[in-house]
């Protein structure tokens, strides 16, 4: 296989992770979305393809979408809340509040209530930043058609995911609050750092203990987080537990670590006055490869 042939879809391949990743919500789907772009590619006819990066996008926004249809029925299944597939970033991107809050486990939870073909279109347009036109093309559509989806969309999205104007290094205050009173299993502290209104997402997937159903309200997440700590977790001793403080999807993060490797990622959402809106935990094994493996999400 020649290097011309390769480089271009090497060039990009970055990019088509990151806008597989958003439609998808795991890097194992993404990756496997980004290998199926990378078959088609080789089979295509490239003699008039006069712009690859366009048309890899075009690829792999497909795959993600066919990928997206059949994930959808297995999620109706899935034992207990489903969370986004957690994976590290670097401190540099949560300086950017757009690009962070793109891929953070709030938006992406927010992303899953989406329509496939509107998740196509709002991740296209209003994350990667490409004209109407362009998307059109990609999925094949109307432009007519492909601006009503981005605008019901956006709607819907600014309606469930609110902007807030707290800047980075309050979030970041906030969110170390909010680890310190965890780790200190001190429901009072907690009850001051969460809204009234919190919710808890636990993602156990069924193969870890995890609560079957988002939990709501200050007084009821404080007992759960305040009775899991300094208990044995996913089979893994307190004793042998150890928990680092990294950046996961654009936010401050814990990772619980056991002998074997992670055992839980924790992530929060923060409101406008700097209290605790929503917390993702994620320990589902099968989502903790790429936090194990030290992958990066790139942006």
């Amino acid at each position: 296989m020649s290097e011309a042939f390769a480089e271009p879809f090497e060039e990009h391949r970055n990019l088509l992770f990151a806008v597989a990743y958003r439609m998808l919500g795991t890097a194992a789907d993404a990756e496997d979305a980004v290998q199926d772009a990378w078959l088609r590619w080789s089979a295509a006819d490239r003699s008039d393809v006069a712009e690859p990066k366009a048309y890899l996008v075009r690829i792999t926004t497909n795959v993600a979408l066919d990928r997206l249809r059949s994930a959808r029925a297995r999620r109706e299944t899935y034992v207990g809340p489903w969370l986004p597939e957690p994976m590290l970033t670097s401190p540099d991107v949560a300086e950017d509040a757009e690009m962070s809050e793109s891929v953070s486990m709030a938006m992406l939870v927010v992303l899953e209530t989406l329509s496939p073909l509107e998740r196509a279109v709002f991740v296209l347009k209003e994350v990667f930043g490409y004209p109407y036109a362009e998307i059109a093309k990609a999925l094949d559509r109307a432009e007519t058609s492909v601006r009503q989806l981005g605008t019901r969309a956006r709607k819907h999205v600014e309606a469930r995911r609110p902007r807030f104007e707290t800047g980075g290094a309050e979030r970041r205050e906030a969110t170390e609050r909010f680890f310190d009173a965890v780790l200190g299993g001190d429901i009072n502290r907690l009850m001051e750092v969460l809204a009234p209104d919190v919710a808890l997402w636990t993602d156990g997937g069924g193969k870890v203990r995890a609560a079957r159903r988002v939990i709501h309200g200050a007084t009821k997440v404080s007992r759960w987080l305040s009775a899991i700590t300094g208990q044995p977790y996913a089979g893994v001793e307190p004793a042998d537990m150890r928990v680092r403080r990294v950046y996961i999807n654009g936010e401050p993060a814990l990772v619980v670590d056991g002998p074997d490797g992670p055992i839980s990622t924790v992530t929060a959402d923060i409101d406008d006055e700097g209290r605790i809106l929503a917390v993702h935990l994620v320990a589902n094994p099968d989502k903790l490869h790429a936090i194990a493996e030290g992958r990066r999400l790139p942006m």
